[in-house]
């Protein structure tokens, strides 16, 4: 069964269950009397047509008993919108940026995680961006959602009341990897979120700095390869996706084709630097031509990918 996890459910399980009964009233009332009518004015028993004229109070009845209830639909519906849309005060400000095909977190303090933190009984402000296409981020257990336009910023607020991790999807087709567009939001006690935030400041490294060793730089270009939707096209295990895997790559040499032409090329750190900032200079023989997410990448971010991709043996 979906969670109630945050403040929007209950209030938008209300407004759905409200609409479902009066619908299956509805729905039963005329059933039966359609099987009242075939019954009781069967051709048998009447075998000669009456002509019926207007009855004014089963018209006003039938007339002013569904505009009441269309208008309570529309007030349930405009207060639910309303509390969406009306941001309280001091709520925690998060961007998640959608891009073919996975979602990345930005913090006020610059961190970004592929899993949505938040903490619990405090409101929470999500902008919602898109690198390429249209996306549409969307947490069940918080009844909340809303589209990722190019070009536009949209934003959804929740209040978290229930800890966990719950499944954050895209609702929106964006391409052939749409259904593996799935990320994570963990709510956590606010003592415990304060201390998570405070601790991410430290995982905020200038790539450019130049003081991360061969270990650190891997280690940080793992986790661009996620951030940066890599992962959604390229397996680090040998599995074909989209694109070809980036398992023990390096060093090796591939078939492409260039302009059409089929070369043998050998993957190093050029080959590499190209790939990421002209993807479509090379097509590696046996894929096709599916473009590629803009990564607006540095050239420290690409030597940290570089470092990564020379550990995958």
């Amino acid at each position: 069964m979906l969670s109630n996890a945050s403040t929007f459910a209950s209030q938008v399980n209300d407004t759905f269950m409200f609409i479902l009964i009066v619908s299956v009233i509805f729905f039963l009332g005329v059933v039966i009397a359609m099987i009242y009518f075939v019954v009781r004015y069967h051709h048998k028993r009447n075998q000669e047509v009456a002509n019926i004229h207007g009855n004014t109070t089963l018209e006003v009845l039938w007339t002013v008993i569904p505009t009441i209830l269309v208008m309570a639909m529309f007030y349930y519906g405009f207060i639910g919108y309303r509390d969406m849309r009306t941001v309280p005060e001091g709520a925690t400000d998060i961007t998640a940026t959608g891009r073919m095909w996975s979602w990345v977190y930005t913090y006020e303090n610059g961190f970004q995680t592929d899993t949505l933190v938040v903490p619990l009984g405090k409101p929470v402000k999500v902008d919602i961006e898109t690198a390429d296409v249209l996306h549409s981020f969307y947490i069940p257990a918080f009844r909340v959602k809303q589209d990722a336009v190019p070009g536009m910023t949209n934003f959804v607020w929740f209040e978290a009341i229930q800890e966990g991790v719950f499944d954050i999807l895209c609702t929106e087709y964006c391409g052939d990897r749409h259904s593996y567009m799935l990320s994570k939001v963990k709510v956590i006690p606010e003592e415990q979120y304060h201390q998570w935030y405070a601790a991410t400041a430290g995982q905020v490294v200038n790539l450019d700095s130049g003081e991360q060793d061969d270990d650190q730089l891997a280690a940080r270009g793992q986790k661009l390869y996620k951030m940066k939707g890599c992962i959604a096209c390229h397996s680090t295990d040998g599995s074909r996706i989209i694109g070809p895997s980036f398992k023990g790559i390096y060093g090796h040499e591939v078939e492409v084709l260039v302009e059409g032409k089929a070369e043998k090329v050998l993957v190093d750190e050029d080959y590499i630097r190209e790939s990421i900032l002209q993807p479509q200079a090379k097509i590696v023989k046996g894929f096709e031509a599916v473009p590629m997410p803009p990564q607006p990448l540095t050239e420290a971010e690409i030597q940290a990918i570089i470092a990564y991709f020379k550990e995958l043996k």
